[in-house]
């Protein structure tokens, strides 16, 4: 299901107060502690997510993306996904956890008022620089809520507070998840032309899709789909995030596969959310 721009922008709203709130409410001494994301405090997920809704106002605005820039500039003129998220997290070191997470909720609300100004019809022809490539307007704000999502949920836990769960962003984590599939393959150097898989999601999140596994393919209305996974959405969505191994909801049964078994265990150990 395609979502229309003003439904889009409605859980993008809802999904920013809600980071918001986890914010509020995540104890002081929280933001030290070690997030569920390896490797960073809660502190350095702000950290993250400040320099990301920074640039995704300054695309969506026309503006070159200032910190875009200066990583090119410090790194020979290359931009890669990883280096970029590091840096930005180092350069706000210093910074107070309470400034940036003042400076998240600017940038996303600039971010979100920007987004809201452009032409539905531009919706599907626009596209903005992003950190992988040139981006679709579309994708660009669906990414945004599927991390804002997926790193709530890890200063949620590393806050020890209890997880949130909500239909629309853990639905579109797992659309993104699976439009992602060709893409995430290939980077694992794995093509599979003329296959595709069915994900029936059930719960929170839930939802059906039958995709192709290599780019640019559609599968037709009467394929049979050469595997599936069924199961519980939000753990779906979870393994799509990279946060648990699929073995585990494989293990307890909360997700099944069927048909090419081989195929559905390669999707799920390779699928991904988000660029990396």
């Amino acid at each position: 299901m395609t979502l229309q721009p003003k439904q889009l922008l409605g859980i993008a709203h809802a999904e920013r107060a809600r980071l918001g709130r986890t914010i509020q409410y995540a104890p002081p001494d929280s933001w030290q502690a070690q997030s569920a994301c390896e490797g960073w405090s809660n502190r350095d997920v702000m950290a993250h997510l400040a320099a990301q809704e920074t640039a995704a106002a300054q695309v969506v605005g026309g503006e070159e993306a200032e910190e875009f820039r200066a990583f090119r500039e410090a790194n020979g003129g290359e931009l890669w996904v990883d280096g970029f998220n590091e840096w930005a997290v180092a350069v706000r070191a210093d910074r107070p956890a309470r400034q940036i997470a003042i400076d998240w909720g600017r940038a996303a609300d600039l971010f979100l008022r920007r987004v809201s100004e452009i032409p539905p019809e531009d919706w599907s022809r626009r596209r903005v620089p992003w950190v992988a490539g040139e981006i679709a307007i579309r994708y660009l704000v669906q990414s945004r809520i599927v991390e804002w999502w997926l790193h709530g949920e890890d200063i949620r836990q590393g806050a020890g507070l209890e997880e949130n769960l909500q239909h629309w962003p853990i639905h579109l984590v797992n659309d993104m998840g699976i439009r992602m599939l060709p893409y995430a393959l290939g980077l694992a150097g794995l093509s599979f032309p003329g296959h595709s898989i069915r994900v029936d999601l059930e719960g929170v999140g839930g939802g059906s899709w039958h995709w192709g596994l290599a780019p640019r393919e559609t599968p037709a209305r009467d394929k049979k789909p050469d595997a599936f996974v069924e199961g519980r959405a939000p753990a779906f969505a979870l393994v799509a995030g990279r946060r648990v191994a699929a073995d585990l909801f494989l293990d307890d049964g909360n997700l099944v596969i069927g048909g090419d078994e081989d195929l559905a265990l390669a999707v799920l150990e390779h699928i991904r959310a988000y660029v990396e």
